[in-house]
């Protein structure tokens, strides 16, 4: 399949091509809700591992693969002596609740050869909840929305590409503001 590149900043480029970005023609099943995956990896095949993951998803009973976002390579931020990552992002239909959608991706970072050894570490596949619905989370273990989407260029540019995006109920907005001054404090 053809890959189309565009260069859209500086180390920023798109990648178009093999289902990214796609949107998928599923019928509405029962009370699920949407989320925005942020998916990302610089080990390896990393667009091959998307088009496996975007297949592998398709496949899955508790996960429907809605729309998938064009890739974005991009330079790494904290550890940078690694290669630049390719990010996208997927919206997804799921009855799971967040802390059991977490779990499932988790195993799914692991099926896809994910070892963690350090914050920031290069990886072949690493898989965040951006958004869920329009729930607020906040636990040891996860928050949502994703703390730090607004910050990165891996999440916002390929978000901004898909044809429908989180909405971001008057509550989410104003906790975020909350949550940011507390971490400013």
């Amino acid at each position: 399949m053809a890959l189309l590149r565009r260069r859209i900043g500086p180390g920023l480029t798109l990648l178009r091509g093999g289902g990214f970005p796609r949107v998928e023609k599923t019928l509405r099943q029962g009370r699920e809700t949407e989320a925005w995956i942020g998916i990302g990896g610089n080990v390896g095949e990393v667009r091959r591992r998307f088009e496996r993951l975007r297949h592998f998803l398709k496949r899955s009973s508790n996960l429907r693969l809605l729309e998938s976002s064009p890739i974005l390579v991009n330079p790494p931020f904290g550890y940078l002596d690694q290669p630049d990552f390719l990010n996208a992002v997927l919206r997804i239909a799921t009855a799971l609740p967040p802390g059991a959608l977490l779990r499932r991706l988790l195993r799914i970072e692991r099926r896809f050869g994910r070892r963690r050894s350090f914050p920031n570490a290069p990886r072949t596949l690493d898989l965040d909840i951006l958004f869920y619905g329009e729930r607020y989370v906040r636990r040891k273990d996860l928050t949502i929305p994703h703390p730090h989407w607004r910050e990165r260029e891996s999440v916002t540019i390929p978000l901004a590409r898909m044809k429908k995006r989180p909405r971001l109920s008057g509550t989410l907005r104003r906790r975020g503001r909350i949550l940011q001054r507390k971490k400013q404090q």
